[in-house]
């Protein structure tokens, strides 16, 4: 798996604030966050591409992230590769679900 912007990644999560929704680990299309003890975690920060979907779907506000240069970045790398990428459209990984 590719590895993204490691030592500069903006994404900050709050446990305290989680309750345990699952969403972020649903809609992450990297599987940054596993859920354990009912409070999400951040199980894998490298794979981060800093899409935001986690903090656009968080009902709670408990996750952060600068959204725009990870998603930039995979969209330019599907480019120039050949595969597709879900950043964009409305039924994009980063695009907020309805509650």
């Amino acid at each position: 798996m590719m590895k993204y912007l490691s030592k500069d990644l903006s994404l900050r999560l709050d446990e305290g604030l989680c309750i345990g929704c699952k969403l972020c680990a649903v809609v992450c299309p990297h599987g940054v966050f596993t859920i354990e003890n009912q409070k999400a975690h951040i199980a894998d920060r490298d794979a981060c591409m800093e899409c935001g979907a986690c903090a656009l779907n968080c009902p709670v506000n408990a996750i952060a992230v600068n959204s725009g240069v990870g998603c930039a970045e995979a969209i330019i790398n599907g480019l120039l590769t050949g595969k597709e990428t879900c950043c964009g459209g409305d039924d994009c990984c980063c695009a907020p679900k309805a509650s």
